[in-house]
């Protein structure tokens, strides 16, 4: 197999041309797409983090029709296969003027993830911006992260979850300080 760059320590550790096999919108003029493309992971039985975060999303509110901004942020554990960021960043495009709930949104980002990686684990947090006076933030989880000492950034909190689940939680700051 050919290899796509020099590797100066001579070692397999580097891309292989092979990896880009399927991999069709990476390099080319892409619209949006719900196509999420991957590449083979070459440290299956290491157990490493990736982030991947976008603050740039924005989809429509099926009732009102108004727009919804959201910082999208994907960790996940790989198994075999590691998600292509530019069909990443097309897939979260082809939302922009789809009406959704934000907490069926997040759980859909989790599925067709879950879907396409096979991943160990995998958790997507959703936290749109406020409107209406109400900010909401929706995480859904797939599996069990396992060791929390992985990365030292967030979700802190992840170490604790046990069990593929979804959450949303809506802070209205004016509703706290009246009571």
């Amino acid at each position: 197999m050919g290899r796509c760059f020099w590797d100066q320590r001579g070692e397999g550790d580097v891309t292989e041309n092979s990896d880009l096999e399927g991999l069709t919108l990476l390099g080319s003029k892409a619209g949006p797409s719900k196509r999420l493309e991957t590449f083979p992971n070459h440290h299956p039985e290491r157990r490493y983090v990736v982030r991947l975060e976008s603050d740039e999303f924005t989809c429509i509110c099926p009732a009102t029709e108004q727009p919804d901004f959201a910082t999208i942020t994907v960790e996940y554990i790989p198994n075999k296969k590691i998600v292509e960021s530019k069909s990443f960043k097309l897939y979260l495009w082809s939302y922009r003027n789809e009406g959704v709930f934000q907490e069926h949104l997040t759980n859909t980002i989790l599925d067709d993830l879950v879907e396409v990686l096979q991943p160990h684990w995998c958790w997507v947090r959703g936290a749109f911006n406020v409107r209406g006076g109400i900010a909401i933030t929706v995480e859904a989880e797939h599996g069990t992260r396992g060791d929390s000492t992985l990365l030292e950034g967030e979700p802190p909190e992840a170490a604790s979850r046990t069990e593929t689940r979804s959450s949303s939680s809506a802070n209205a700051s004016a509703a706290s300080t009246n009571n």
